[in-house]
């Protein structure tokens, strides 16, 4: 028997909870309701759920504090959150991705949106399997292990993270636009904006350290990845 995708419901209003989980039902989830912070940590020590949807505004602990909580957790840190929140303006649609949301749904929203939305992050927690390896540099990626090291040093890269940056090295000095990335790596944008492109970036980047110089802004172009940032230039003649 097929397992049902289970989706923690993290949302202190009762009539809107029950009403996701009411569409979940009958749309093949299987929801699981939580009304805070201390709630859904219970649920979430008992079983990882597949995708959590989180409301921004709870009682205790916000939803950004705990989307950068279990972001920190290696146990919770691939699970992907879908942020709820009434909240529309783009400085706050940023605070919900740097916070480490994988995407972000504004209330009121429809039930196909919903759905559309928890389909597209399930999607890209499975992505198509590659088990090659990749070098630029000493930037080494092997896709069988899900391991990244420079200069022989492990780094830890989050698995959206991951698959940007093995793209960007198979690909490297060439320039991709936000939209052939968005089409590359989440698959279906139809509801993701180019803004959650910039975010990623900007996390792979920390994640890199050093290396980040890797990984160039093309302005009105894109990003692109290229092996000339370490290339030295050779000293001057005198």
């Amino acid at each position: 028997m097929r397992k049902l995708p289970r989706v923690l419901i993290v949302e202190d209003e009762s009539p809107i909870a029950e009403l996701i989980a009411v569409n979940l039902r009958h749309n093949g989830f299987a929801p699981v309701w939580a009304e805070d912070g201390e709630s859904a940590q219970r649920e979430l020590d008992a079983v990882l759920p597949d995708v959590i949807l989180l409301d921004w505004m709870l009682p205790g602990s916000s939803g950004l504090q705990l989307a950068r909580r279990w972001r920190a957790d290696a146990r919770t840190k691939g699970v992907p959150i879908l942020m709820l929140t009434a909240r529309g303006d783009e400085p706050d649609k940023v605070a919900g991705l740097d916070a480490g949301a994988d995407d972000y749904i504004t209330k009121p929203f429809s039930t196909q949106e919903l759905l559309a939305r928890i389909r597209a992050v399930l999607r890209r927690r499975a992505p198509e399997q590659v088990d090659d390896s990749v070098t630029v540099g000493a930037l080494v990626l092997d896709a069988a292990t899900h391991r990244v090291s420079w200069q022989g040093q492990l780094l830890k890269i989050g698995p959206t993270e991951f698959r940007l940056l093995h793209y960007l090295m198979k690909h490297a000095e060439r320039v991709h636009s936000r939209a052939q990335l968005l089409d590359k790596i989440w698959g279906d944008h139809v509801y993701i904006e180019e803004r959650t492109v910039d975010v990623h970036v900007k996390r792979l980047r920390e994640a890199l350290g050093e290396a980040a110089s890797l990984i160039e802004t093309v302005r009105g172009a894109g990003y692109r990845l290229t092996g000339q940032a370490l290339v030295k230039p050779a000293p001057a003649q005198s």
